[in-house]
Parts: structure tokens; sequence; C-alpha cells
């Protein structure tokens, strides 16, 4: 039966728990940095406001950071158990970046987390200031990590193909392949976006609410500081994301503008693709290969259509075309051919470029609220809910872009040298990843209310600053604070 074919479902498991993984660890990066930003302010003022803002922020992180590493550990089990053709040929390249990130970053961020929910009153200001930021750099570190191993998928290099498995020969040419640098600035740039909407959205709730209205202030003041920081950042990040794509996965590139013949690429505002008839319709940009400029800085690049990326090219046709690099595939002798899902990598293309004006619009609409209540005005209602709710929307682009990225290099699940199809294990059945499939459905949805709950009820409770004070008085009455060089 089709609906127990092995590798749909197995391809199915794989992007929910990835989904659910996915929900969290963006949070927890992004708001690791809001955590060492509010340890800052308060290590400068020495206000109890401030410090109520650290512990509000650190009760949040630990949570969601929980969660995270929690929903992780089955991606990895998932390997062997549902992955195992793909692990064998893998394996080699993946055994370093994986126990770097275990033994590097995760315990860097877990150490120094220990140090911020327990260590106040044991260690020095500065060294605590320190310690937060560390937190951040680790989970930041930790992101690095794990997108080496997916930018190796996507651009692989720095090895040699022995068939049943690729041998790492190069560790650095490996870890930083093609992909690397432009996909961790992309990725973290867009989780540090949607942490300071939820930043803003915590601030607007406050501000809805009628309570806690400084809190709220503070928090939507710094989230819209950082939101458009990191929104403008975005824009060369995404054009150097381009650019590698361009000139490494010329059949992904033409997807995501339904790009059929040869010739320079245009770029669509919204459309449709026809995959049966080979044809795109939709409302283009009045300026003819706007997409091959956003690439190449050049209008009039040639890149090869879906009609050429879905047959084998030797290593002389590839290099007929100006913007294709292809280190990898002409190493290997040309490309093997194959297109993805061409509609709907164009379609979640459009969507996450979409998501990315709504996100500029709402961050405008964060700046007139606050100017507003600043100025002693009610903000809107309407719009406070708008940005209670906008977290949503960067959420959606980041997904958005993940979908281009994990679907726009299929067939392939290691790009021009492994197909999905053949990384399945051989000795799965379909039934068997469908009853695990379920489980995990019914696990994780009971995890995320859990969560969800834990979360809100601390959002309702908000930094609350005669805990910080108190606190504050017994550190500094105990006179441990001093051993560490308080005064």
């Amino acid at each position: 039966m089709e609906f127990l074919d092995p590798v749909i479902l197995a391809r199915i498991q794989f992007v929910f728990v990835v989904f659910v993984h996915f929900l969290f660890v963006p949070l927890s990066i992004g708001l690791g940095l809001f955590l060492a930003l509010a340890e800052t302010r308060y290590y400068r003022t020495k206000d109890p406001k401030d410090r109520a803002a650290t512990m509000f922020w650190a009760k949040i992180f630990t949570t969601t950071f929980v969660i995270g590493v929690a929903t992780g550990i089955t991606m990895e089990f998932s390997f062997g158990t549902n992955w195992a053709n793909y692990s064998r040929y893998v394996g080699d390249i993946f055994g370093a970046p994986l126990a770097a990130e275990a033994l590097l970053a995760f315990f860097l961020e877990s150490v120094f987390l220990g140090i911020v929910l327990f260590g106040r009153n044991k260690i020095s200001p500065k060294l605590y200031l320190v310690s937060t930021w560390l937190v951040w750099f680790g989970s930041a570190l930790s992101a690095l990590w794990i997108l080496i191993a997916n930018s190796w998928m996507q651009t692989p290099a720095g090895f040699q193909d022995l068939g049943t498995k690729a041998e790492i020969t190069d560790f650095w040419a490996a870890a930083l392949n093609p992909s690397t640098i432009a996909r961790y600035l992309h990725t973290v740039d867009g989780i540090i976006i949607l942490a300071s909407f939820c930043v803003i959205a915590i601030g607007a709730y406050y501000l809805l609410r009628k309570t806690k209205i400084e809190a709220g202030k503070k928090f939507m003041k710094i989230g819209i500081i950082v939101g458009i920081v990191s929104t403008v950042i975005m824009l060369p990040a995404a054009h150097m994301q381009a650019t590698v794509v361009a000139e490494e996965q010329p059949s992904k590139f033409a997807a995501m503008e339904g790009q059929w013949e040869d010739g320079p690429s245009d770029m669509y505002l919204l459309g449709w693709v026809d995959e049966e008839n080979r044809t795109t319709s939709g409302i283009k940009l009045p300026i003819d290969g706007f997409t091959s400029f956003l690439a190449s800085f050049d209008f009039n690049t040639v890149y090869p259509g879906l009609n050429t990326t879905e047959n084998a090219m030797s290593v002389e046709e590839l290099e007929s075309y100006d913007g294709v690099k292809a280190d990898v595939i002409k190493e290997n002798g040309g490309y093997q051919g194959g297109n993805p899902p061409v509609n709907f990598v164009f379609q979640a293309y459009h969507l996450m470029i979409a998501f990315y004006g709504l996100i500029i619009l709402w961050l405008v609409f964060a700046g007139l609220m606050l100017k507003k209540a600043n100025k002693g005005a009610a903000p809107n209602k309407a719009v406070l809910y708008l940005l209670v709710f906008g977290p949503l929307i960067p959420w959606l682009c980041i997904q958005s872009g993940w979908i281009v990225t994990e679907v726009g290099r299929q067939p392939w699940v290691v790009y021009n040298l492994l197909t999905t199809a053949d990384g399945v294990s051989p000795a799965v059945s379909g039934l068997e990843i469908l009853i695990t499939l379920v489980l995990f459905v019914i696990f994780y949805v009971i995890l995320f209310v859990a969560w969800l709950r834990i979360v809100m009820k601390m959002i309702k409770t908000g930094p609350v600053v005669e805990e910080a004070a108190a606190v504050a008085a017994i550190d500094a009455g105990d006179g441990s604070g001093s051993k560490g060089g308080d005064q």
C-alpha cells in the first residue's frame, strides 16, 4: 500500500520531528541574546527592574532550552532507525561536527547556563555578565556545527566518494564547504528576527493588559532595535545565500523562480507552476533578469532552466553557464540530473519573500505603538493584538525558507551523490515507521502544550521587581558577593 511506503513515511516522520524541534531551537538561541542584553543593562544601571528582566528571560530561556534538547535527541536516533544507508554514507563526515557540537558548544552553553541560574551570588557581577554572553555564544556555536553538517549535504566538499560511503579527506574544506558561512549567517539572523518579534509581542501584551507598562515599553524598544538591525542585515545575508544556490545547486535555483528554459532568471511576485505542461505564469517584476542580478549583480547572467537540469550534464556543459560553479559536481564528473517538486519550492520561496515584507511592516506598527505609549497616549488595541501574534510571521518565514532549502535539493539527500530513496533503512517497514510517527505526534503534542502553559504562566507573571530586589538585598547582605570582587 502506498500510504505504507517506507520512504514517504520516513520523510514525513523526520519532517515532523524537525518541525517540532525547530519550534524551540530558534527561540532558545534568539532569546539567549536578549538574556545577555538584559544582564548588560543591569550591570550598568544596578536597577532592580533590570535585574528582574534578566531573571524573567533566564526562566523562559531555560524552559525552552530543555525542551529543545529533548526534541533534538529523537532526530539523531532516527538516523540509525529510518536512515541507516544515509548514516553509513555520511557517518565519516558527520562524526566530527556532531561530536564538536556536543563536546564544545552544548557543554559550554550548559555549564554557563548553570552559572546563570545558580551562581549569581557566587561570582562577581562582571563574570556573571560574561556568563550570560557565553550562554548565547554556546547556543550560536551549537547552531554552527549543526549547520556545517546540513550544509555539507547541500554542497559537499573535502571528501572522496567510496560508493557506499563518503570519506573525509580535508576537515576544513568539509566544514567550510561552499554554503556553510552563507547558510549560517542567513539562519542565525532569521532566528534573531524571530526572537525580537517574541520580545515585542510580550511587550505589546503588557501594554494591552495595561500592566507592567514600563517593562512592556522596554521590551518593545529593545525588540524593535534588534529587529530593525537584524532585518537590515538579512539583505546581504540573503544575497550570499542566493549566490551560493545559483552557483552550486542549479536545479534548486531554477525551481525557485519556475525557470524552464536556459537564460537570465526573472523574478515573480506571485505565480503558479504547471509542471505537467512545463510553464510558469504569474506577475513578474518588469525588469528582465532581476533574479540573475540579485545572484550575480548582472542582469544578463545565464542560468540553466529546469528542462536542462532534469537531465545529466557534463562538466563542459556546466561550464557553459557563467553563474554556475558547482566545483564538487565537476569533481564528480558532472551533474546527475533531477528536479525537485517545482511548484512546491516556487510557492515556498515566494511565501518567504512575502513574509519578509510583513516583517518590515510589523516593525513599523511596533514603532508607531511604542511612540504613542511613550507620549502617554493609548496604543491601538487592534494593532497591539497584531503585534502579540507577530512572532508567527518570522516563524513562518523561517519555515518557508527551510522548505526551499530541503525540498529544493530533492531528489538528493546528499546533493548529486545520494538520493533520498537510497538513504532509507532497507530493513524498516512502513508499518513500523507509521506506529512510531503516531506515538511521536501524541507525545510531542503533550510536550508542546506543557511547555506553552508553563511559558504563558511566566509571561503573565512577568518580571517581578520585588523578587529581584529581595534577592539582590540578600546577596548584598550575606557578603558572599564580595568574595568574587563585587565591590
